[in-house]
């Protein structure tokens, strides 16, 4: 990432925390496409809750997805990131209390597991299913399988936009089984090279999560008693795009069986 000057100089900007999750963790083009196709198609407004750095509503709107994405966050950090472009809303504002309405609100990178109680996933649900346009659909992610209650820390490797050499490490400190508990936290190392000179740069404990993993079948039971009409379960990010940049995309069918660690997408529909 880079900065320019009047005099001609530029200067590059180190990547922050929000840069490196987007890099790292998210594909917000793909991401887009997919929401709008488990719509099924025709989607004006895309609202992204816990938004960040709203990059998912950014790739809505540079893709000519739909008219307007809304993004929802109650912290002013990343926000203060997103910069203007037409039809993208900026609202900062808890989740419970932003009343606009959408086609699609995506509640996605696990933050269901915020709410501990039932009974406050259940009105989250609820007030979602409340701020739908008809024939909308929430859309929410959730982890689990073998590994979803073991210690340890994954790594991955990723290249920046100036060519940084990023690790990426999701470290999970504490789990309960008993309680679904688990403490979630990000590292990142941001390496560059400047002639002969390597120089590094540690981002430790970038993001911290108190998280309650709900089950499948515990997410889709909140969201009937939320109101929902029907909750389908996808387990890939689409299985094709067309020339047009549409997205095909199916239901995981009962009886198929996941992979042993899965990220799946739940889609409630009004």
């Amino acid at each position: 990432m880079t900065r320019g000057r009047r005099d001609g100089y530029t200067r590059r900007v180190p990547l922050d925390k929000y840069d490196l999750y987007t890099i790292c963790v998210q594909d917000p083009p793909r991401l887009a496409r997919f929401l709008q196709a488990v719509h099924g198609g025709g989607a004006r407004i895309l609202r992204e809750d816990f938004s960040g750095p709203a990059a998912i509503c950014r790739a809505w709107v540079e893709l000519g997805l739909g008219d307007t994405a809304i993004a929802v966050d109650r912290d002013p950090a990343p926000l203060r990131k997103v910069r203007g472009a037409k039809g993208l809303r900026i609202v900062q504002r808890d989740v419970m209390k932003a009343p606009h309405r959408a086609d699609i609100i995506a509640a996605l990178n696990f933050p269901l597991g915020y709410w501990h109680e039932r009974r406050d996933l259940v009105r989250y649900l609820d007030a979602s299913r409340r701020r739908l346009r008809p024939g909308g659909v929430l859309v929410a992610d959730l982890y689990g399988g073998v590994t979803a209650f073991e210690k340890g820390v994954t790594r991955r490797r990723f290249r920046g936009p100036s060519g940084e050499r990023i690790t990426y490490e999701w470290e999970q400190l504490a789990t309960d089984a008993l309680t679904c508990r688990v403490h979630n936290q990000i590292h990142f190392t941001v390496a560059t090279s400047r002639g002969s000179t390597d120089r590094s740069r540690k981002l430790r404990r970038a993001f911290d999560y108190d998280w309650r993993l709900w089950s499948i079948p515990e997410l889709s039971d909140a969201m009937f008693d939320a109101g929902f009409r029907s909750v389908d379960v996808y387990n890939r990010l689409g299985d094709a795009i067309d020339s047009d940049g549409r997205m095909y995309v199916s239901p995981v069918a009962s009886g198929e069986e996941l992979d042993p660690t899965w990220v799946v997408y739940v889609a409630a529909r009004v």
